[in-house]
């Protein structure tokens, strides 16, 4: 019998055991299908929220905020004063009539509480940042200081605060995430390898037999280490399922929630959904081979 033949026969022993032996087969695929669901739920989070906040960093902007009774000229000096600094690539001057502007249209309901108010919505610089070096972070920091002691400065607003809290936020979820992520696979191998095991000690009379007439280790763990496989390949595609589903219901709110879309902007890659089938198919097979140790197999299936 060629290799070919004998993983071809593996393969059908190992869907007809899983249709003898379903229920409890099924629980293996539903505790790896909702291991790797949650998993992959938080690699998709902390991957959306890191491609956000990397594209939030590059659009971040350094803002200054004047006092009401500044005037044009007093601005434009200190548009370029904060021009001239070598981390600043590009300045505009929002006046207060385009800062009004721009709050009526993103709050219409809301644009009467600053209309005519002059001291609500004050001009301002609003300034490009360009990358900061690592020996640069201390001497921005003392122009900052030193730029909120200039006459007419009243605040100064740098976005990358915020970012860098928000960082830290996706540093936690994705550590979380790898811990999660382990110790539900570790549940699922552990899970399939009970499934497996009794499976095994079903056929111990058949198995004694086999051995009886020669038939080596391979051939007879083979069907078994197949079954560990489909378990682990079914429960994958139940989590790809549930994540297109959870995905899918999601999207209808990318565009009304800014939460939404920093969390469910992009979904699996066509290699990612393969990484995934292949990370469950993996621990059936690593499940199935560790139920099935030499020791294990003598002494369940004699």
């Amino acid at each position: 019998m060629t290799l070919l033949q004998a993983l071809r026969d593996f393969a059908r022993e190992a869907l007809i055991g899983l249709l003898r032996s379903l229920r409890v087969s099924a629980l293996a695929v539903v505790t790896i299908g909702v291991s790797l669901f949650l998993a992959g739920a938080f690699y998709l989070v902390s991957r959306n929220l890191e491609n956000t906040v990397r594209r939030w960093r590059d659009e971040a902007r350094f803002v200054v905020y004047v006092e009401p009774a500044t005037s044009a000229a007093r601005l434009e000096e200190l548009a370029r004063r904060v021009r001239a600094v070598p981390w600043i690539s590009e300045v505009t001057i929002v006046s207060r009539e385009e800062a009004e502007r721009r709050f009526e249209r993103s709050f219409p309901s809301l644009s009467d509480l600053v209309r005519g108010t002059s001291a609500a919505l004050p001009a301002s610089l609003e300034a490009r940042l360009r990358p900061l070096a690592e020996g640069q972070q201390e001497p921005f920091r003392a122009w900052v200081r030193e730029l909120l002691q200039i006459e007419g400065v009243e605040l100064v607003d740098d976005d990358r605060d915020w970012i860098g809290q928000i960082e830290t936020v996706a540093a936690v979820v994705r550590a979380l995430g790898l811990v999660l992520t382990a110790i539900l696979i570790a549940a699922s191998v552990f899970t399939i390898a009970s499934v497996v095991r009794l499976t095994s000690y079903l056929y111990r009379d058949e198995i004694a037999v086999m051995r009886l007439v020669g038939a080596t280790e391979f051939y007879i763990r083979g069907p078994f280490y197949f079954e560990g496989l489909f378990q682990g390949l079914l429960g994958a595609l139940v989590a790809l399922g549930g994540l297109s589903a959870a995905h899918f219901a999601v999207r209808p709110q990318l565009e009304a929630s800014l939460v939404a879309g920093a969390l469910a902007e992009r979904f699996l890659s066509p290699s990612e959904m393969v990484g995934l089938l292949g990370l469950g198919a993996l621990a059936g097979l690593v499940g199935a081979v560790l139920s099935l140790g030499r020791e294990q197999v003598a002494s369940e299936r004699s």
